[in-house]
């Protein structure tokens, strides 16, 4: 699915209701409801931000591929993408499974809620959180995507005026 977006929002990915009453997603779901009026998809799910010049965000998890091809702009305007597919490569211990496969793959920081995992307490700042194993299996796969915290230097891109196609596929 391609999609036109338009700049100051954000955009996330959800995958294949369960049941088509209850519009309950397998990942990503925002409340069983159909439109999202704003509402994030709930984690993981896979999140391209752009408001105040945010990178697409591994660090809530992922849940399918997503390429961002700009257009226009002036800045630092570069094609983000992943070279291959999480879901295949996520370690056992982040995996959601839904009948038997990989739907999901969690964060570090959402499979084990700690500090070292999440950047928080002694683990605040860029000097004290570090990538972990975990995040740099995110960072092979989909090299200019936010895979932790402080993953700024190799994720964060400014393009001004742009458009963008986002692709979820």
């Amino acid at each position: 699915m391609s999609m036109h977006h338009r700049r100051g929002q954000a955009v996330f990915g959800v995958v294949a209701a369960d049941h088509l009453i209850s519009l309950g997603c397998v990942t990503g779901d925002h409340g069983g409801v159909l439109k999202c009026a704003g509402a994030g998809g709930a984690p993981p799910t896979t999140l391209a931000k752009f408001t105040l010049n945010s990178p697409v965000d591994f660090y809530d998890g992922y849940n399918m591929p997503v390429s961002i091809f700009p257009t226009g702009g002036s800045g630092e305007c570069k094609v983000v993408t992943c070279v291959s597919d999480l879901n295949w490569n996520c370690l056992k211990d982040l995996q959601v499974l839904r009948n038997g496969c990989v739907a999901a793959c969690n964060s570090a920081c959402m499979a084990f809620n700690k500090p070292e995992y999440c950047c928080t307490g002694a683990y605040s700042t860029p000097v004290t959180c570090k990538p972990t194993d975990h995040s740099k299996v995110l960072k092979v796969s989909c090299l200019t995507s936010y895979s932790y915290a402080y993953d700024n230097p190799t994720s964060t891109f400014t393009c001004k005026g742009a458009n963008y196609v986002i692709r979820f596929c």
